[in-house]
């Protein structure tokens, strides 16, 4: 699961990443998260604005507290809205909602905020959830049998029951679509959408922007169908006020506010009606925006593109990214940075190249050719070595006596320890090495012209300087051009000078070293009374 690019998520423990299946971001400021784990726990961070983060208390937090009302309750997925409040749904189909409840969008049959998740009922006993959509303050349910639930606030008609009183509990929206079988929902700010199984979009609520593609910009107090003579629509998702979906044949189409450029359709004129675009990109297989905001995204088969308000600016037609996922789109250009649905961690029997190549490192299985460094054995791969190294390019291309050899033996000045933690580098991009090693490991990095091995290793000495081995390291930089490094054990003996001058390492310098060294000491004022 790549969760690198998601701010919320940069105190997490490694090994918690790797337990993670199923994750989202939410909040005006994109500052709270929902975890669920592999082993069924729910946890949360971040700021807990109106308790939506599901814990007992409000305490905020950068680090993952336990919701243990969802813990081993099988969920499915989330869904949240700007309130900010916040729906889950388990395997079962059974309703959870906590959060901001001014508007009852957590269909509890009060306005009463909670913070500890509570199970949805009214309208829902008995049936099975499949799918929640969040508006800004009002939510949709849609159950395994294709009927639509809704709730919350309803000023402009967006719960879909004829008026626009506020709705308390879940109720079916039955007018218009009737017995129609819905598959998919979709909510804008304070809109909602619902697609049905034959390719037909019914839209509702506020609609002052167009957002409904119905032609005006009245608002709609029961589902009314969208014209889209002859396409099957198979998804549509909802910006603040904007609207995309998605045919069959991979057809984008887009409706409604256009302030930001969001509709990809070159210019900033807002539309009333479905208009297709986007059509040099080829057949479009996903898309995405959030009711946050004023982005949008979509994906072929090989390519992300994004366009709307990307970081500030408005970017009108859909640009090529290198993003291997939308989730990066809304991660690093969305404001907020908010998931536009949970990134599920994919599961797969089979290694990842990255993978595949640390467990490579020193397999005798694979390997064919052997360095032995103080009469021990490490394993590599010509191929491998060739690839990440011009030295071993050079070795293992040329003419040289090593390339025809299986078993090669190394200088004895080398030390098993530091020859196998630069080959394992050259696998893993990673130094497993004591920082007081490391100094061996950069004279390697500077004998085979590894530049970004010597920074690493640079970075990895300066956490281990000391009073006692300052002198070394900077007689060492010294040696290794390391000019970083240089400086930075200098500034430390200049703050230290009278501790350094009494240690053993300091005695230990030759005395150009030493001669070189008090002069620069002076120009510094060290001597200064």
């Amino acid at each position: 699961m790549e969760l690198k690019n998601w701010t919320v998520f940069g105190l997490l423990d490694q090994d918690f990443v790797a337990n993670i299946k199923l994750a989202c971001v939410f909040g005006n400021l994109g500052h709270e998260a929902i975890i669920v784990t592999k082993s069924d726990d729910v946890f949360s961070l971040g700021s807990n604005s109106a308790g939506c983060l599901g814990v007992e208390s409000l305490t905020s937090s950068l680090t993952p507290m336990k919701v243990e009302a969802l813990c081993q309750k099988a969920i499915k997925g989330f869904s949240y809205g700007a309130g900010p409040h916040v729906i889950t749904f388990t395997q079962d189909g059974s309703v959870y909602a906590f959060g901001h409840n001014g508007f009852c969008q957590l269909g509890l049959g009060t306005s009463c905020q909670t913070h500890v998740p509570a199970l949805v009922c009214g309208g829902l006993t008995g049936k099975k959830v499949i799918e929640v959509a969040c508006g800004s303050h009002h939510t949709l349910a849609l159950t395994s049998d294709g009927e639509v639930y809704a709730f919350g606030q309803n000023n402009s008609g967006q719960v879909g029951c004829g008026s626009t009183a506020n709705q308390p509990t879940p109720r079916r929206v039955s007018a218009v679509i009737g017995s129609t079988k819905i598959v998919s929902i979709a909510c804008g700010q304070t809109s909602s959408f619902a697609v049905s199984d034959t390719g037909e979009v019914y839209g509702w609520g506020y609609n002052g922007n167009g957002q409904l593609g119905i032609g005006n910009t009245v608002n709609q107090y029961n589902p009314t169908k969208i014209m889209l003579f002859g396409v099957f629509i198979t998804k549509v998702t909802c910006g603040t006020a904007h609207t995309l979906a998605l045919s069959d044949e991979g057809g984008l189409y887009s409706w409604g506010a256009n302030s930001y450029g969001q509709l990809g359709t070159g210019h900033k004129s807002n539309l009333t009606s479905p208009t297709r675009v986007a059509t040099d990109l080829g057949r479009i297989v996903d898309i995405a925006a959030v009711h946050y905001g004023h982005i949008s995204a979509a994906e072929t088969h090989t390519k992300v593109y994004m366009w709307g308000q990307c970081r500030g600016q408005a970017v009108v037609s859909p640009v090529e990214t290198l993003f291997k996922s939308m989730h990066d789109v809304f991660a690093c250009y969305s404001t907020p940075p908010v998931t536009y649905k949970p990134i599920e961690a994919k599961q797969y029997d089979d290694l990842s190249i990255v993978d595949a190549l640390k467990l490579a490192f020193d397999d005798p299985k694979t390997s064919d050719i052997q360095f032995v460094v103080e009469g021990k054995a490490i394993n590599a791969h010509k191929a491998i070595l060739r690839i990440r190294s011009d030295h071993f390019r050079c070795m293992f291309t040329g003419k040289w006596e090593e390339n025809q050899e299986d078993v090669i033996n190394v200088d004895t000045d080398i030390r098993y320890v530091v020859f196998r933690a630069f080959l394992q580098y050259l696998y893993t991009d990673s130094i497993d090495l004591s920082p007081e090693d490391a100094v061996d490991l950069l004279k390697l990095a500077n004998y085979y012209c590894e530049s970004r091995l010597r920074n690493e290793c640079e970075t990895l000495i300066k956490q281990s300087i000391t009073i006692e081995n300052a002198a070394r390291l900077y007689a060492s930089a010294i040696s290794y051009n390391a000019k970083e490094l240089e400086e930075f054990s200098f500034q430390y003996m200049l703050h230290h000078l009278t501790a350094v001058v009494q240690s053993d390492s300091f005695q230990d310098l030759d005395g150009d070293t030493i001669r070189n060294l008090m002069i620069q000491l002076a120009k510094n004022g060290a001597f200064r009374y």
